[in-house]
């Protein structure tokens, strides 16, 4: 009993402070499971197994049970969130589900004596999942705590249409609720089931706020997770995408070359022309196997490897190709089929040109958690004023756009050459050992 004189003696500025934090907590209470993956999980699909179902109970009935735990030992009323937890739980996971969560919650009441919390609990669990069954899904994610400042628009539109606006209804029940609360808690007293009296008349207003805002407040904060969470997956479908779509230019780009060389040789050359051919078909065999977004550097020089089969045969002794590669680099992530645009351009702009022999050398290191890869040759280079003309062909836009959505701005690739000298084109990228693969 002296706890019922406590609660309704408590001074106008302490109840309002209590009304502050009991949101507060609410809404921490809410960030905090947002960020548990599983709990995050929960959230999104609406088909829910056992497990998860255990999960959420588990995850929201057990702070909220310690919440009144503390409300029962110390009298911090801020902590009691009853009604806001099962009405809450229903809402976002069936009746059952609101049900039990009521149930648990209610038990350090219960031990307490207040024996009607217990029946109440579960009532509001019930309650919230009843209004989940009856109205649509998504519009229970659409409440939000700003549904006041709509409220004249959806009165207006409940009269005219002669319907029921399932934001309204969302916000009356928790309203409903909290009146049921007060009327029983006034009926029976305080030590059978808690509430805050206000201790003014126009306070009570500030009660079935609080109320209100204890369940908009959570479902806002879920449902910014839910729209996070699917924001990262359709980036993710979109990086995938562009992927694919960016690594498909350099295979027809590297045909259409290799088959107007196949050509150029077919009359002069039959049996390089057929070498050719049956060297080309094993690398578009190799090609049309590979799906991975990312593989090691030992795989991507691999690949160089069967390509430049085809270019050495189509040079002949004239191309050298050299390879300084630590031994620490070849299991480092990189793009597939990054290194082939290089080489080509390599081929295409300082050997094509070029009397008498030439070389091509590749080399990888690692510096300051980074992977470096060079493509230098030894051909006819170019002068600064063709710099643009020659990065603007399709093998290295290509390559220059695959690093910018792989890696953003974390990335670079530098073409620098000398007129007669050769070219020196050099990746820098952040040393990955693992990735994750870019699922649709």
């Amino acid at each position: 009993m002296q706890e019922a004189q406590v609660a309704g003696l408590l001074t106008p500025e302490k109840f309002l402070l209590t009304i502050l934090f009991k949101v507060a907590v609410m809404a921490v209470l809410a960030t905090m499971l947002a960020r548990y993956h599983r709990f995050r999980h929960i959230l999104i699909f609406e088909r829910r197994g056992w497990i998860d179902r255990l999960v959420f109970m588990l995850a929201l009935a057990v702070p909220l049970a310690a919440g009144v735990a503390f409300r029962v030992q110390l009298n911090y009323y801020a902590a009691d969130l009853t009604l806001e937890g099962a009405l809450l739980a229903g809402l976002i996971a069936g009746p059952y589900t609101g049900a039990l969560v009521g149930l648990l919650v209610s038990v350090p009441a219960l031990l307490n004596h207040e024996f009607i919390a217990l029946p109440f609990a579960v009532g509001c669990g019930f309650a919230g999942g009843g209004l989940r069954e009856a109205c649509p899904k998504e519009t229970i994610w659409q409440f939000t705590p700003f549904v006041f400042l709509d409220l004249p628009k959806h009165i207006i539109k409940m009269i005219r249409n002669l319907e029921p606006i399932w934001q309204i209804i969302l916000m009356l029940a928790p309203v409903a609720l909290e009146l049921v609360r007060q009327a029983l808690g006034l009926r029976f007293g305080v030590a059978r089931l808690f509430y805050l009296e206000p201790p003014t008349p126009w306070m009570m207003f500030l009660v079935l706020l609080a109320t209100v805002l204890c369940i908009a407040t959570p479902i806002k904060i879920w449902n910014s997770a839910r729209v996070e969470h699917r924001l990262q997956e359709q980036e993710k479908l979109l990086l995938a995408a562009k992927i694919e779509s960016l690594k498909s230019q350099i295979n027809p780009h590297f045909l259409f070359n290799t088959l107007t060389s196949i050509s150029s040789l077919i009359r002069a050359e039959p049996d390089t022309a057929r070498t050719l051919i049956i060297r080309l078909s094993a690398l578009l065999r190799r090609l049309l196997r590979s799906h991975e977004h990312f593989v090691t550097l030992r795989e991507e020089l691999e690949a160089i490897d069967e390509y430049l089969d085809i270019e050495v045969i189509r040079f002949g002794p004239t191309l050298k190709v050299v390879k300084h590669i630590e031994p620490d680099t070849m299991d480092l992530i990189v793009p597939s089929m990054i290194l082939q645009p290089l080489v080509e351009n390599s081929i295409k702009h300082g050997f094509s040109r070029k009397v008498g022999p030439g070389s091509i050398m590749i080399r990888s290191h690692r510096e300051n958690g980074r992977a470096i890869i060079e493509v230098e040759d030894d051909g006819m280079g170019f002068y600064a004023d063709s710099n643009q003309t020659m990065s603007s062909g399709i093998g290295l836009a290509n390559v220059r756009e695959r690093l910018r959505v792989i890696y953003g701005t974390t990335y670079q690739l530098k073409l620098t050459s000398e007129p007669g000298k050769g070219t020196l084109a050099r990746i820098e990228v952040p040393e990955l050992a693992d990735v994750h693969p870019i699922s649709a």
